[in-house]
């Protein structure tokens, strides 16, 4: 199955200062290996960058620019999103639908707004998504600490069935592209 590695989000205003979120540079370092295995098999990779109007991740800031320590290479894709949802009004299924793709492996930040409405809508579009189950995070919200809310997002996405595709929750390092 064509797999294609979405990246969401690992901006550097997500990284740093009082709302950075949990374990931001050790989430990095998973995210790297894993495009560093998509590269080494073919498959595309999809840096995916939220932007807003005001703020903290306003296009061509620091803010904005994809988070230090994250590998990129001249053959990765980029997109720009101003939603949760990568695909809304962005490119991202016909870009996924031109390379052939079938399925996304998805890792990055905020889990439960961009990772879980991504993976949401791939599920509806029709692309069973491979969840880095370990490679995705966010920050505390008050009620949830980051770690409950990544566990709560694995559990749950892994539980939907309506879509047909179906989630499955892996450590980046179980994730393989091109089998």
């Amino acid at each position: 199955m064509n797999t294609a590695l979405l990246v969401i989000d690992v901006q550097q205003g997500l990284c740093e200062g009082d709302d950075r979120a949990f374990a931001a540079a050790e989430t990095i370092v998973r995210i790297n290996a894993l495009a560093a295995q998509a590269r080494a098999a073919g498959a595309p990779v999809i840096f995916v960058q939220h932007e807003s109007t005001d703020g903290y991740l306003v296009h061509g800031t620091p803010g904005w620019a994809l988070a230090q320590g994250l590998a990129t290479a001249p053959s990765d894709l980029r997109l720009r999103k101003t939603a949760a949802d990568a695909f809304h009004r962005t490119e991202l299924e016909a870009t996924l639908q031109r390379l052939g793709i079938a399925q996304v492996a998805i890792c990055g930040m905020h889990t439960e707004f961009c990772i879980d409405t991504t993976t949401r809508r791939a599920l509806a579009l029709g692309f069973p998504v491979l969840l880095a189950a370990d490679a995705h995070t966010t920050r505390a919200n008050g009620v949830l600490d980051a770690e409950q809310i990544v566990r709560h997002h694995n559990a749950t996405l892994t539980n939907i069935h309506s879509f047909g595709p179906r989630v499955r929750a892996l450590a980046a390092a179980d994730i393989r592209f091109g089998d």
